[in-house]
């Protein structure tokens, strides 16, 4: 065993406390990593507060970046010393994850939500009781976690882990919705709704494709003035005025070719559709909450021919997809580094709190 520091969560809502636990060895198809770096998304908040129940006392968290430490007996593909970006996990298995689409894993509930291994076994002990754990098949917020294999995703050495920490999750979200899923022509028109990490990452997306109006939605000016300088053509602050009638002014009335949800509230869902052009296509990749509902008539969606898709993961393969942002990021075109806000591991929920006002983009947590 282990002794390592880590962030846990005992109560609904509760904040994160910093304790010693003791980390299992790495099973054999395990690696253990030394967390270099963590972002903070959404879902660990939602854990947190238990919109997303799971077992607790638990450690969170799902976007960790770092080192290889050790490897289990039958670990081929990675080395110790490799530096990797942690993904989420995934079965290997079942029909989804054969024909390439992970991220809709028929065991997702049992590979990153169930709080053990899908062998019953927890990582994770503080004084001999089990501590829920592989949340996202990761739980790193703390200094080492022990991860399958096929979720760590080796990245060279020189490049900064604090900076390509969020791929796991957001910016793979983000930028696979519209790389992956929308593929817009150069020359088409787009709209962002939410300028979180996830939205920002859709929209450096959608300028990498040549889209030329690329409109982000948000209430949060700080936000939307980094939208315009990452390359939005324009910023709509819904605070102040409707989004929909805002859209359609700057498309001459016909409405966005392509639009993303990257905030997952049944309100802004409803907006992404009345703002689509005839043959529109939006994506659904934010996070709602159980149990929420739409209601609308199907009539003017079904003659406009509207496409709606609902994306987890960006519909990207973490081996696959996670190296080609990290090539992006490395060419300067994906430049990730204007997103992310570092604090120290021990900040955490100030971090968190800085990420629900709006405040950071992306807070990204160091270790010492």
């Amino acid at each position: 065993m282990t002794t390592i520091t880590a962030a846990v969560v005992r109560e609904p809502g509760g904040d994160f406390e910093f304790t010693q636990l003791e980390l299992a060895p790495p099973q054999a198809h395990e690696v253990r990593v030394r967390l270099i770096a963590v972002g903070i998304c959404h879902a660990d908040v939602l854990s947190r507060d238990q919109v997303y129940p799971i077992a607790l006392p638990a450690v969170l968290g799902h976007e960790g970046a770092g080192i290889v430490e050790a490897v289990g007996a039958d670990v081929s593909n990675l080395q110790v010393g490799d530096h990797v970006v942690l993904g989420f996990n995934y079965c290997r298995q079942c029909r989804q994850c054969r024909l390439g689409f992970p991220g809709n894993c028929e065991r997702t509930a049992e590979f990153n939500f169930s709080g053990t291994r899908p062998d019953g076994s927890t990582s994770l002990l503080e004084n001999g009781s089990a501590v829920s754990s592989w949340y996202f098949g990761q739980s790193s917020f703390a200094t080492h976690t022990n991860v399958s294999e096929h979720a760590a995703v080796r990245v060279p050495d020189h490049l900064p882990l604090s900076v390509l920490a969020p791929l796991g999750c957001g910016v793979m979200t983000g930028a696979g919705s519209v790389l992956n899923v929308l593929r817009p022509p150069a020359g088409s028109s787009i709209a962002v709704l939410g300028a979180g990490a996830v939205g920002m990452s859709a929209l450096l997306a959608a300028r990498l494709t040549g889209c030329t109006t690329i409109i982000a939605i948000d209430i949060v000016e700080s936000r939307l003035e980094l939208a315009l300088e990452l390359g939005a053509t324009h910023a709509v602050n819904a605070a102040k005025s409707d989004p929909v009638s805002a859209v359609k002014a700057i498309t001459g009335g016909r409405g966005v070719e392509h639009a993303v949800d990257a905030a997952g509230s049944p309100r802004l869902f409803r907006q992404m559709l009345d703002m689509l052009s005839i043959r529109g296509h939006g994506v659904l990749v934010g996070a709602p909450l159980p149990g929420d509902e739409i209601s609308l008539d199907l009539n003017p969606s079904l003659g406009a021919g509207h496409r709606i898709s609902f994306v987890l993961e960006g519909d990207g393969h973490p081996q696959e997809f996670i190296p080609d942002l990290v090539k992006l990021f490395e060419a300067k075109l994906l430049p990730l580094e204007r997103l992310v806000t570092q604090y120290p591991f021990a900040d955490l929920n100030k971090a968190v709190a800085d990420a629900l006002s709006g405040k950071s983009v992306k807070p990204v947590l160091v270790f010492p």
